[in-house]
């Protein structure tokens, strides 16, 4: 499952990462949703090897203003593998907030393909992403800027936009669904969401409650959950990964010193960057990489929301503090341009967070929240927020969700861990929250999860025996050059 919610490491281009935005406590509307029909059409995606069914649905720009201006927005739907299908499909919605559903479509083969075999799965790219006009900063070409570069070209990149950055928020997004929903002719749909796409999918369930039949949320953010601020959270889970080392015989015997290393090598880039001189992995030419205290926590975050690349983190700390940083450079090229052409739309991101939660983000807040792993983003986003120029959402408290809702956490997840889930249900009616404990920030893909999906979508009513999550492994450690152990 992608990685959501994260801000991306410093640089321009960049890749699914984790901070949501606050999610809106919507009023439902009462006057009808002009929404235009579908003009379908074959295609053929990255990430599915099938023919699926693309369209594009006209949605207002500003939806108090439906005869005004219209951006179109990209849908994606795998029809059934039945012929006779049953009435109500899965609607799927990404995280970031700034990835698209089109991102997300290797999902078919993984968490959907139990639910496939009865409901269309439909995937919808947010306004601002993917293939809906995505809002987005071009890549800077062979440079590498880091830090403050970085942030000066992303501000000239906002300059130089002319999008109404106000038209990106939840709740927008939240009546294209509706829209959506009416053009494809469905009368009521089920929801899956991951990351961000937890709090557009609870959004629009108390938006639309009648739209609604289900949701199955993964890596779940509470309503009133501030992400920058997440710092606690992402120190637990590594703190939890420092003491599985010192619990694992050959973890513990390779890296005696692990916590004390990461420590170190913190409070070294806090004095000074580190300058590595390797070949540049796009064109071979020797060249130099700068390590900042930002890039370093920012990458450590990253690694720790799926427990496989966690479990590498003790061998890449170990062999920066011997000064040997090319293998943490290596995985750091992972969230740049190196390893794929899709990436987090960078504007939108920025528009949803800015708007919905630095307004929220308290001087009494970051101080319960400090933490280093996330101190970096909160002294970045202040002047990004400020050249957004975006006028602040209004904190509505959340009503109460009536459809029956599963909700997915993983025990080591660094972001939106079991705690965040348990307080979303207490504003859900009718909610089954199941905890896997090696999984991290994603669920839905993992061990039985994909025929628990398909259970609760059948069934959504009936309790759900979940303890076959539980035989989901916990990956090995790196202790060397060769990878994990076997």
């Amino acid at each position: 499952m992608p990685n959501y919610y994260d801000w991306p490491e410093p640089g321009v281009s960049v890749k699914p990462s984790l901070i949501p935005c606050a999610v809106l406590s919507l009023l439902a509307s009462t006057g009808a949703l002009a929404a235009s029909p579908a003009s379908e059409r074959p295609c053929h995606l990255p990430g599915a090897e099938e023919t699926l069914r693309c369209m594009t649905v006209a949605v207002a720009l500003d939806h108090r203003h439906p005869d005004g201006a219209t951006l179109p927005l990209h849908v994606t739907v795998a029809p059934s593998f039945r012929e006779r299908s049953r009435p109500d499909p899965l609607f799927v919605l990404a995280g970031g907030p700034g990835e698209a559903g089109s991102d997300v479509l290797p999902l078919l083969s993984t968490a959907f393909r139990r639910l496939r075999a009865t409901r269309d799965i439909v995937f919808i790219d947010q306004r601002g992403t993917g293939l809906s006009g995505k809002l987005d900063c071009d890549t800077p070409g062979e440079e590498d800027p880091v830090d403050a570069q970085a942030d000066k070209l992303i501000r000239d990149c906002i300059a130089r936009s002319k999008a109404p950055f106000a038209a990106y928020t939840t709740e927008a997004a939240a009546r294209d669904i509706e829209q959506v929903r009416r053009a494809l002719g469905y009368r009521q749909i089920n929801l899956w969401g991951g990351s961000y796409g937890t709090r557009l999918g609870q959004a629009y369930a108390r938006a639309f409650p009648a739209s609604v039949r289900t949701l199955v949320l993964d890596g779940v953010a509470a309503p009133d959950q501030v992400i920058p601020a997440g710092g606690r959270d992402a120190q637990a889970a590594l703190d939890k990964l420092f003491e599985q080392c010192a619990a694992d015989s050959g973890c513990r015997k390779a890296y005696p010193d692990l916590k004390a290393e990461f420590t170190a090598l913190v409070e070294k880039l806090a004095a000074a960057d580190v300058k590595v001189a390797m070949p540049d992995p796009r064109t071979a030419r020797q060249g130099q990489t700068v390590i900042t205290r930002a890039r370093f926590l920012g990458t450590v975050r990253n690694m720790l929301y799926i427990p496989g690349e966690a479990r590498r983190l003790p061998f890449l700390v170990h062999s920066a503090f011997q000064g040997r940083w090319e293998p943490f450079v290596a995985r750091q090229n992972l969230a740049t341009d190196y390893a794929s052409s899709a990436s987090t739309a960078m504007l939108l991101h920025l528009a949803v967070v800015c708007a919905e939660d630095m307004p929220r983000l308290t001087p009494a807040l970051m101080t319960h929240d400090a933490a280093p792993l996330t101190r970096p983003v909160l002294e970045r986003m202040p002047a990004l927020c400020e050249a957004m120029k975006v006028p602040p959402v209004p904190w509505r408290e959340p009503g109460v969700i009536t459809a029956p809702t599963l909700l997915l956490s993983g025990a080591l997840d660094p972001v939106t861990p079991p705690h965040r889930a348990a307080s979303a249900a207490r504003h859900i009616a009718h909610a089954q929250q199941v905890v896997a404990a090696n999984a991290g920030h994603g669920v839905s893909s993992l061990g039985c999860a994909p025929r628990l999906l398909r259970e609760f979508l059948d069934s959504p009513r009936q309790k759900l025996d979940a303890a076959c999550l539980s035989e989901i492994p916990a990956p090995t450690f790196q202790l060397g050059n060769a990878g994990p152990q076997p």
